[in-house]
């Protein structure tokens, strides 16, 4: 297969958004946006159903921004450890405002994961809060945090606030340049992580314009009302929950409703309910929950379900619509497109595909070896991202070679421009010298046992290369009726796990990915002899 590049999908390489609107500092971005939509307007629910205004969030930010720059210095990385919440979101543009760059730490990821963070980013500062620690059951973290770094909480700052602070916000919501620090569009605004699914969390490096590039896309992408009411359950360390799930309602004038956990599936379908919310943002393992724990009528109020971060079932799609008469649309993003790249659109949904790029976006695909008609995905366009910071070279952005970032994913692109997910590179297993899926093993495995979850790995096979395993919470999983479904199916019998193992639950990262680094323990800690 020949090289392919592909376009967006006007067909055009102009963007249709003004470009100069995307050429600034993410907080001065709020504060047009409080100009354009009103400063008494209702901004944010949190999940304590108290509601902020763009004229609260700006003060707040003022005034913590410049309490917390003390003993910091401009373009530092200064953590921020939050649920989705207002708390979060003011850190951030408090953080940013004068200068310092917010870094969202996964608080799911464990001391491991988070210190690991710590040394990449440099971060020398964490801003958290006690009641969210108390409520998180967090205390062992945040002990063992402290020996690595200032950890700053919420409370004891608002506690503090000078009488300067309070100054510079009273000052700086009427002439907020006065105050703030000068920052260049193209510097980082966030750094956040890979998810970490198959390794070393690496930090990504997103500009102000990456960030606001990809709002005017999502503009541009998908019809957004004033009267929408955007439900984000999605944690703000992870990309889509923060530039969709936070940024973009408050950037676009829409209301935004925060859930600080998507783990509480009966209390999301109440305040989804409650709320009115138009749009729900979430990703197929959370959302067949929402979608179980609702009563019929219960998320009648959405107009629009958005699914992101993993493939969408056919099952879950299903359901929505028999239980909702809700058409699921899913999309395709990645960190280092802040986050982004492809979605379907009402009117416009094909499943089985994550729909056509984002205006502005360039797609290459490279052959792949034994996957016929598809390809490795490279993606360009303003909204990919500065670079890395690896591990091995803390504090240190690596450039995207080209502009051009290797999402490591294996994709088909029909002549329309949908996109079709083959799997990760990583995903694929060599088995008798066939390239084999791992995410068809998976489907497999959930058509067949659709009330169950699935995780598929290779392990290194003396004989045939590499041997496909099957871990599964179905306790009564039999290899051979997984034979017989393919059979039926057409699906080549070499894409059968060889082996397949009960567990209780299948680990899963906070953003609602598959771990399958605790996947493949799971496997490695199981004897073949005691498995089916």
């Amino acid at each position: 297969m020949a090289v392919a590049t592909v376009a967006a999908a006007s067909g055009e390489d102009i963007v249709p958004f003004d470009m100069i609107r995307t050429r600034k500092p993410v907080f001065q971005a709020l504060v047009d946006a409080r100009a354009r939509y009103g400063g008494n307007k209702p901004a944010i629910v949190d999940g304590d159903e108290r509601v902020v205004t763009y004229d609260e969030i700006v003060r707040a930010s003022l005034a913590l921004g410049h309490a917390l720059k003390k003993g910091t210095s401009k373009g530092e990385c200064v953590g921020i450890m939050l649920p989705t919440s207002i708390g979060a979101v003011v850190s951030f543009f408090a953080i940013s405002a004068f200068g310092r760059i917010p870094t969202m730490l996964n608080f799911t990821n464990g001391a491991a994961g988070i210190m690991s963070a710590l040394r990449t980013a440099k971060v020398k500062r964490v801003i958290t809060a006690h009641r969210f620690i108390e409520l998180a059951k967090l205390e062992a973290l945040d002990a063992e945090l402290s020996m690595a770094a200032e950890v700053v909480y919420l409370e004891d700052v608002r506690e503090k606030l000078s009488v300067f602070d309070k100054a510079v916000a009273g000052i700086g919501q009427y002439v907020p340049g006065a105050v703030t620090a000068h920052t260049a569009a193209e510097t980082p605004a966030v750094i956040l992580f890979t998810s970490g699914t198959e390794g070393a969390p690496k930090g990504v490096a997103l500009s102000h314009t990456n960030l606001l590039v990809n709002v005017e896309q999502v503009r541009a992408h998908i019809a957004l009302y004033p009267t929408d009411i955007l439900f984000n359950p999605l944690p703000t360390f992870h990309c889509f929950g923060l530039t969709v799930g936070a940024l973009m309602p408050l950037l676009l004038g829409l209301k935004a409703v925060f859930h600080p956990t998507p783990l509480q599936p009966h209390e999301i379908v109440r305040r989804v309910k409650e709320t009115g919310a138009t749009i729900l943002l979430s990703t197929d393992t959370f959302m067949s929950q929402y979608a179980r724990a609702g009563e019929q009528g219960d998320l009648n109020s959405l107009r629009i379900a958005v699914c992101g971060a993993e493939r969408v079932r056919d099952e879950t799609r299903q359901l929505l619509r028999k239980k909702y008469a809700i058409d699921l649309i899913e999309g395709y993003g990645v960190t280092e497109t802040a986050p982004v790249a492809a979605a379907n659109q009402p009117g416009a949904n094909r499943p089985g595909t994550v729909g056509r790029l984002m205006t502005g976006m360039q797609a290459r695909l490279e052959p792949v070896e034994g996957i016929p008609n598809a390809g490795r995905l490279f993606l360009k366009g303003p909204n990919v991202m500065l670079g890395y910071i690896k591990p091995e070279n803390p504090g240190v952005i690596t450039p995207v070679e080209g502009g051009w970032h290797d999402t490591g994913d294996v994709v088909a692109i029909d002549d329309e421009g949908f996109i079709s997910i083959k799997g990760r590179m990583k995903r694929f297993a060599k088995v008798g010298g066939e390239t084999v899926s791992l995410a068809v093993v998976e489907n497999c495995a959930t058509s067949l046992w659709p009330d169950f979850s699935h995780a598929a790995v290779a392990l290194p096979d003396g004989r045939k290369g590499e041997q496909i395993v099957l871990v599964t919470t179905n306790p009564d999983a039999q290899r051979i009726d997984l034979v017989g479904w393919a059979q039926n199916h057409g699906v080549a019998e070499i894409a059968v796990p060889r082996r397949m193992i009960y567990a209780r639950d299948i680990p899963v990262l906070g953003t609602g990915k598959t771990d399958y680094v605790k996947v493949e323990k799971i496997v490695m800690a199981e004897k073949p002899a005691s498995t089916a």
